[in-house]
Parts: structure tokens; C-alpha cells; sequence
């Protein structure tokens, strides 16, 4: 097993609500194309989706899957409540709800989505039936700090809770290690997100308009969930183009019609050196590793 320094790390709550799904005033978005659509978008409870579903074909734009939460206390000065609770929470944290009529029941963080600032989290279809818009969560966020002891140097982790990192079948290999991924993604079709200054939040969209690459890299099979590699793209510090660099991510949100915009990406790990070795598993999915069931 890796080791890590899970022992060093803090545990928070940090609490968000259930967010209204949003669209811009005039509720169109122009495709690539230059074709007007409206359709569902960010935000709210998406009951039909969720974790291990299709992220692609879908008649929706950005759509998160499961239950989307912010944090709608004001900012004190330049401090925000929900950028702390953005940066904090991490993927395979548990959530709590703490009000409303599934009080008391669990779910767990599955993605942080970026522009909107939404943290993605996944209950089971009897909890999500008792939710509503407005709802308060509490979040045990762990995982901010993470550190592969033995890689500190080569490869930076975040977004990732130890517990959910120990479930990876990530094998070390001589300075590196080997992660599994469903998909290769070259970094030269990575749009929005480009130029963050840091990726412990928000994500970053794989372009999906050129139908030869969508082909080549079979890119139609994209699910919420999968964990996939972008090649030639440093993470450490922000989104580059670097050749040699691998990153590794989960895809958080639907495709999407926009230019720039596509399936979005929250990294977990990356290594401006190359010493991430991805290995394609069908298998390497939230849903199996975190064993949500349908």
C-alpha cells in the first residue's frame, strides 16, 4: 500500500445547501455550431443521473450528477465560506444531512465542479427522494494536505481522501507508480480551466468537436465517475501544457454544447515528470470504488 500522511492530516465539517438549478437570463447556450439550445444545466437534484451513468449524449449542458451543494453564507472580506468548502471537500468524503426529512442520512462526495463552485455528492434513490432544494449538509472534509510519502518530490495528490485513495489498485513501480484509468485524454483538446491558479477545486473540460479524436480515444464512453489520464498536462500549480506531464482525474460533469466546454475533469494527482503511469481499466470508476450501487 502506498503510504501516505493520512496521520498528519486535519479533519473539518464544512457545511453546504442544496443548490436551485440555474441557467443564464436569456436560458439559451450556443453551441459550437452556433446553434441556440436550452436545456438543463448546473445545480439542483439530478434524479436520474448519477455516478457510473453516461456523461455523454445526454439532452443537457453541464449537468451534474446526484445532489449539488454550496455554501451561501456571505464572504468575509476576501474570505469565502464556499471556497473553503470547495477546497476542503474531497472526493469519498462522507456527508451528513443535518436538516430536513433525511436528516441523519449519509451520502458521499463525488466531484467538485468549477465557475458555479458546486461540491457533487451521491445518495442512495430512497435518501434523494426525500431531499429538497435548501437542505443543509455537513461535510467531513479530509483529504486537503495529502502526500505520497515516498513521492512527495514527483507527484502532488489532492482532492482525495486517504480512505478513497487506499480503495485505487495503484501499484509502485520503480520511482513511479501505475494508475488505473478507463480513458488517455491528450492535453492539446483540454478547454475551460485552462489558466486556474491552482486545481484543489473546480475542473477542467475535455473538448469533444473534433469527431476523429473523439474516435480515437473512444471519448463517447466517458462516464461520471471514470477516472481518466491527461497526458502532457501539469496540474501541480495550476493547468499547463507540458510535455511529459500526466495528471489523472475524475470526469464530475456532462458533456456540453459550448465552444471550449466539454465532460469536466476535478484532478486527484498529477506528476509534472511523468511518474504517473496510467493503465487502461474498464473497471476504474467511483461507483465500483466507492461501491455505489444502482
Amino acid at each position: 500500500m502506498i503510504k501516505t500522511n493520512k496521520n498528519k492530516l486535519v479533519m473539518q465539517s464544512v457545511v453546504g445547501q442544496i443548490s436551485s438549478p440555474t441557467l443564464s437570463k436569456s436560458a439559451y447556450v450556443v453551441s459550437a455550431e452556433g446553434v441556440p439550445y436550452i436545456l438543463p444545466s448546473v445545480g439542483g437534484i439530478t434524479y436520474n443521473i448519477r455516478i457510473g451513468d453516461s456523461a455523454i449524449g445526454l439532452a443537457a449542458d453541464h449537468v451534474e450528477p446526484g445532489v449539488s451543494l454550496a455554501n451561501q453564507e456571505k464572504a468575509m472580506g476576501s474570505w469565502s465560506p464556499n471556497a473553503g468548502f470547495n477546497t476542503l471537500s474531497c472526493a469519498g468524503n462522507e456527508v451528513t444531512v443535518v436538516t430536513g426529512e433525511a436528516k441523519g442520512f449519509k451520502g458521499i462526495v463525488v466531484g467538485k465542479h468549477g465557475g458555479v463552485e458546486h461540491v457533487m455528492v451521491d445518495f442512495p434513490p430512497k435518501t434523494i427522494d426525500k431531499l429538497v432544494v435548501g437542505d443543509k449538509m455537513q461535510v467531513r472534509a479530509f483529504g486537503t494536505g495529502l502526500k505520497l510519502v515516498d513521492y512527495a518530490e514527483t507527484i502532488h495528490a489532492m482532492n482525495l481522501s486517504p480512505g478513497l485513495l487506499a480503495k485505487i489498485p495503484i501499484k509502485e513501480k520503480k520511482g513511479s507508480i501505475e494508475f488505473p484509468v478507463t480513458h488517455i485524454v491528450p492535453a492539446a483538446i483540454m478547454g475551460s480551466g485552462l489558466g486556474a491558479s491552482h486545481c484543489h477545486s473546480g475542473d477542467h473540460d475535455i473538448q469533444m468537436f473534433d469527431d476523429k479524436i473523439v474516435e480515437q480515444y473512444k471519448l463517447e464512453t466517458l462516464c461520471f465517475g471514470d477516472f481518466v489520464a491527461i497526458v502532457d498536462a501539469d496540474h501541480s500549480f495550476g493547468r499547463i501544457y507540458k510535455t511529459g506531464a500526466v495528471s489523472i482525474g475524475v470526469v464530475v460533469h456532462s458533456n456540453c454544447v459550448a465552444a471550449g466546454h466539454g465532460p469536466g475533469v476535478m484532478t486527484v494527482m498529477t506528476s509534472s515528470k511523468g511518474n504517473i503511469k496510467p493503465l487502461i481499466n474498464k473497471n476504474s470508476n467511483l461507483a465500483n470504488y466507492l461501491n455505489i450501487k444502482k
